[in-house]
C-alpha cells in the first residue's frame, strides 16, 4: 500500500502542492496523513499515526525529505524504522530509494542538508531579531492581549458563516497564526 506524508509548518501554509504530488505518485486520497506543524521533532500526531500503520510491504512516500524531518537525526532513525520492519521510503523531489546502500549515503547527505538549513534560518531570525533590539523596534515575545470575550463573539460570527476569517481577523486586529492559535488553545 502507498502511504502518503504531507506536512506544512503553519495552519496558514497550503498543503495542495505536496498533495498533489502524491496523488499523481498513486497514492490514494485517503492514504494522505497530513501535519499542520513545524519539522523541528518529530512529536506529530499524523507522522506517529502514519508510522504506527505502515506494514511490511507498504511504502511512505512524501514530496522531499524535508517535510518528514528537519533534523536528520530524525529522519535516520524514521527510515531506519521503516527499513527494519520492511516498508520502503520514497521522496520525490530528491529520487531517493532506501532500498540500496547508494539510497540510504544520499539519504544521509540530503538530511544533512535539511538540518543545515532549518539551523541557518534560526540563526537569520536572531541575527534579525539582535538588529531591531538595537534599533528598539522589536516587538516579539510579547503575547498581545486579547479581549476574551470579544473574541468569542467574533468566533461564533465567523463559526456561523456571517463574516470570514479573514474579516474576523481583521476586527480582532489578529496576525493569522495568533487567531488560528487561540481558537485551538480555548476550544472554539
Amino acid at each position: 500500500m502507498l502511504l502518503g506524508y504531507v506536512r506544512v509548518s503553519t495552519l496558514e501554509q497550503n498543503e495542495e502542492r505536496q498533495t498533489r504530488a502524491l496523488l499523481e505518485a498513486g497514492v490514494e486520497p485517503d492514504a494522505i496523513y497530513l501535519d499542520k506543524k513545524s519539522g523541528k521533532n518529530a512529536d506529530r500526531e499524523q507522522l506517529k499515526a502514519l508510522l504506527k500503520f505502515a506494514r511490511k510491504g507498504d511504502v511512505v512516500i512524501t514530496e522531499s525529505i524535508s517535510r518528514i524531518a528537519r533534523n536528520t537525526r530524525d529522519l535516520l532513525n524514521i527510515v531506519d524504522d521503516l527499513s527494519s520492519r520492511g516498508i520502503e521510503f520514497i521522496s520525490l523531489k530528491e529520487r531517493i530509494d532506501t532500498t540500496t546502500p547508494q539510497g540510504k549515503f544520499m539519504l544521509t547527505v540530503f538530511a544533512a542538508m535539511a538540518s543545515l538549513e532549518r539551523e541557518q534560518t534560526l540563526e537569520r531570525q536572531r541575527e534579525g531579531i539582535a538588529i531591531a533590539k538595537e534599533r528598539g523596534v522589536y516587538k516579539g515575545g510579547q503575547k498581545k492581549k486579547i479581549d476574551k470575550d470579544k473574541f468569542i463573539a467574533i468566533v461564533a460570527r465567523w463559526r456561523a458563516g456571517e463574516i470570514t476569517a479573514t474579516k474576523a481577523m481583521e476586527l480582532l486586529a489578529l496576525k493569522p497564526n495568533t487567531f488560528y492559535r487561540r481558537v485551538k488553545e480555548w476550544d472554539l
